[in-house]
């Protein structure tokens, strides 16, 4: 199984969700977390992983040969994202809004652009008990989060044998959040009660609509505001799949980098039955998708 937890806002309790399950499922098979909110990772305030690995995420940026380069233009104009400009026939590139697509060096006629490599974040592997463990840091100033949630995601054997790949995703509907849900089996949505939270689980499960991803919601601090998150729930027919309530002992642990199912063991149950109902929706949507 691999999923991904979600949430349209910060702040609603998604690390806690991603790191609570992780905990309970590990004495019942071998599980994967990938920290893929890269561009503020804090699953290892958590657990505090060895980390036996590290890794540059690199990319290539355009490098121009004021010799060779006439000035023509075409390398700018064909840069959908104006990593390049001609100022008074003279190339400036700006490095961070570039994507890496090669166009300008395949366009250029006179050969004046080669790449040459850039690093825009990193990946650190490691272990916490028998939980294997992945974060990426995006390395600031760069806009390529994408490119790092993929990087992090390679880290593991995606849908390979029997264990639970645990994808905590940043918060928001933003491309860095699709690269983390695409192609997943499930996506598990984390809110609150609060009209702030219902205003942007709508946004998120239309992000899960559109990849066509399962999808179940998780409320956090139940019981804290009012009931249009339930309401809008029922008539989407998105299931509730579990309730955490609202509790300051709750908010302390989380303060101190606590472990809530290690200082309440009775939210273990809790997690143990999200787990399952997790998998017979991911199941039962697997038999419902129409053959291609």
């Amino acid at each position: 199984m691999l999923i991904t937890i979600a949430s349209g806002k910060g702040g609603t309790g998604k690390t806690t969700v991603a790191v609570n399950l992780a905990l309970t499922l590990k004495e019942l098979l071998p599980v994967v977390l990938l920290d893929c909110d890269v561009e503020e990772p804090n699953v290892h305030l958590f657990l505090q992983p060895v980390v036996n690995e590290s890794e540059k995420v690199m990319t290539t940026v355009p490098k121009i040969d004021g010799n060779k380069c006439d000035g023509c233009g075409k390398c700018s104009e064909f840069c959908a994202f104006n990593a390049i400009a001609i100022v008074k026939g003279k190339p400036i590139t700006f490095p961070e809004l570039c994507h890496s697509c090669r166009g300008c060096t395949l366009v250029c006629p006179t050969g004046a652009i080669t790449e040459t490599p850039r690093q825009i974040g990193l990946v650190e592997k490691g272990t916490w008990s028998v939980i294997k463990t992945a974060k990426g840091t995006l390395k600031i100033g760069s806009p390529l989060a994408p490119m790092v949630v993929d990087a992090v995601r390679n880290t593991a054997p995606l849908h390979h044998g029997d264990q639970a790949v645990i994808i905590d995703a940043s918060p928001g509907t933003s491309c860095a959040v699709v690269a983390a849900a695409k192609d997943t089996d499930f996506c598990l949505l984390v809110t609150e009660p609060t009209p702030f939270g219902l205003n942007d689980l709508t946004l998120a499960v239309e992000l899960a609509k559109k990849l066509g991803l399962p999808h179940g919601v998780v409320i956090n601090r139940a019981g804290l505001g009012d009931h249009s998150v339930y309401d809008y729930c029922h008539e989407a027919d998105i299931p509730i799949l579990m309730e955490i309530p609202f509790d300051t002992k709750y908010a302390a642990c989380y303060a101190r980098g606590g472990r809530l199912v290690e200082e309440f063991p009775d939210l273990s149950d809790r997690f143990l039955k999200l787990w399952d109902v997790i998998q017979h929706h991911a199941k039962r949507h697997q038999r419902e998708e129409p053959k291609t």
